[in-house]
């Protein structure tokens, strides 16, 4: 962090009631009796600043089902992202979570400011980033790297004038206020929380910025505390490690995928796919979408059957149907989602400069020449232009400890992030699931090591008195085609 005290920004010690009613219709029903509700909550832009503009947060709660005297308070959750909507997800993270924990705990839902019903972010056309087909992402050479970073430029200069004033305001410093006046609002003495993937991060900035009114929480497939644009590299490395072992899974599946019998043969035929469709992209597939197909399918296991077909397709007919996403790209939930990623990871703390950009694309292209950098979304911040004094403050030593989970190989969000974190939340456990290479972990491998731990903490209150090592499940069997939605 940079020397020097920052402002201190506002706090929500009280605030009026939440006045819940029918959710949007991205909302949608949980079995009955259970029932969802939603509401809106006035925050200022600016916490540093509260008598100035407000924005509405969107809020969904569905209550405890348990007995009064089961009932543990609020449990906030959020998906992930940056730009994950959080509205609909106290419905459908709440359907997986054990019973326990449902009988236990208000579960509320929330779309982070930027996001969803909450003055969502909008960057226009993203310096192209919608085009279909899209440039190749992984530039070769000095005039392909020029224009590279000259489409970085136009997407941070079309966020800047997309977002306007509020660019410096959608950070997770700033959703972490906003989650403490819900809390207020609520009526409830502390915040319990789940949190996966980016949503650890928001749980880890909470906790920094409240640590006195933190309840119990769960932080799943855990971003690390570095820099943004250091965490995207990171995981494109894991990305890597990860794609290796997919060609090695399709290898000894020949007789289903027919791509070959050795790592080498399956590795030599993705790079056959992508440069087919480098050179003729078809239905809208070119070298940025299989890139983007191929990202989404290495965090989850249940994916890779899709993606092994989809490389058999292309080459043996230039059917790219298995690699292209269930909803369109350029529609508005994702231009949302593209747009609140990169103004939040900008916003949250320092960029990278051009110059490193382009020394970490050949660093990569060293390593692999065809990497995935699908991830490394901060690289527009090279050319933000607001520019953060420091970056955000994760964890505290006066925060009570929690509970961590992760996946053993998790390539979206890597094991060690997790060890990092636990540093910055003292006396916190983490639960690591070995033999498994998905992300999302608790009520979401469906692994009852993982989900008896952590609904144990949750609803008593009991830390592990040590780490726990729970074994999940191993690679996959080939599952028959389209078998997992692509999303």
């Amino acid at each position: 962090l940079l020397p020097g005290t920052p402002a201190r920004a506002a706090t929500a010690t009280a605030a009026p009631p939440l006045r819940f009613g029918a959710c949007p219709a991205s909302v949608p029903d949980p079995p009955a009796p259970a029932r969802v509700t939603c509401a809106r909550l006035s925050v200022p832009l600016d916490w540093h600043h509260p008598e100035g503009e407000h924005i509405r947060i969107a809020v969904s709660r569905v209550r405890a089902s348990g007995t009064p005297a089961e009932r543990r308070g609020i449990l906030m959750v959020n998906p992930g992202g940056p730009g994950g909507s959080g509205l609909p997800y106290a419905v459908t993270k709440r359907a997986k979570l054990p019973e326990s924990v449902r009988r236990a705990y208000d579960i509320i839902g929330f779309d982070p400011r930027g996001v969803g019903h909450s003055a969502p972010a909008d960057c226009g056309p993203m310096g192209g980033h919608f085009d279909t087909p899209a440039a190749d992402p992984v530039p070769t050479g000095r005039a392909a790297e020029r224009a590279h970073l000259a489409s970085l430029r136009r997407m941070a200069d079309d966020c800047a004038k997309g977002a306007a004033h509020a660019l410096p305001h959608l950070s997770t410093e700033q959703t972490a206020h906003d989650m403490d006046a819900l809390r207020a609002a609520l009526g409830e003495p502390r915040t319990g929380f789940l949190g996966v993937s980016y949503g650890s991060y928001l749980g880890a900035a909470y906790a920094a910025s409240f640590p006195g009114r933190v309840g119990r929480m769960v932080l799943d497939s855990v971003v690390g505390p570095e820099e943004w644009y250091d965490f995207d590299l990171a995981q494109a490395r894991a990305l890597l490690r990860q794609r290796e072992v997919f060609f090695g899974w399709t290898a000894r599946h020949a007789d289903r995928f027919r791509l070959g019998d050795r790592t080498d043969a399956v590795r030599d035929a993705y790079r056959r796919a992508r440069a087919r469709l480098t050179a003729r992209p078809v239905g809208g597939v070119g070298p940025a979408e299989f890139d983007r197909a191929v990202y989404r399918a290495l965090g989850r296991t249940e994916r890779w059957t899709d993606l092994a077909d989809g490389l058999r397709a292309t080459l043996r007919g230039g059917d790219t149907a298995l690699l292209r996403p269930d909803t369109p790209f350029a529609g508005a939930e994702s231009r949302t989602y593209e747009a609140a990623n990169r103004i939040v990871k900008c916003a949250d703390g320092h960029a990278p400069t051009p110059r490193r950009v382009v020394a970490d694309v050949r660093r990569m292209r060293h390593l692999d020449p065809h990497p995935v950098l699908t991830g490394i979304e901060a690289s527009t911040c090279a050319y933000w232009h607001h520019r953060p004094a420091r970056r955000t403050s994760l964890g505290s030593p006066d925060a009570p400890p929690g509970l961590l989970v992760a996946s053993a190989h998790d390539p979206v969000t890597p094991i060690e992030g997790a060890h990092r974190l636990r540093h910055r939340l003292p006396g916190s456990r983490l639960v690591t699931l070995h033999q498994d290479y998905s992300h999302g972990v608790f009520a979401s491998r469906g692994n009852a090591c993982v989900d008896r731990t952590a609904a144990a903490y949750l609803v008593d209150g009991r830390l592990p008195a040590g780490d726990v090592h729970c074994t999940g499940p191993g690679l996959p069997e080939p599952g028959p085609r389209g078998q997992e939605p692509r999303r």
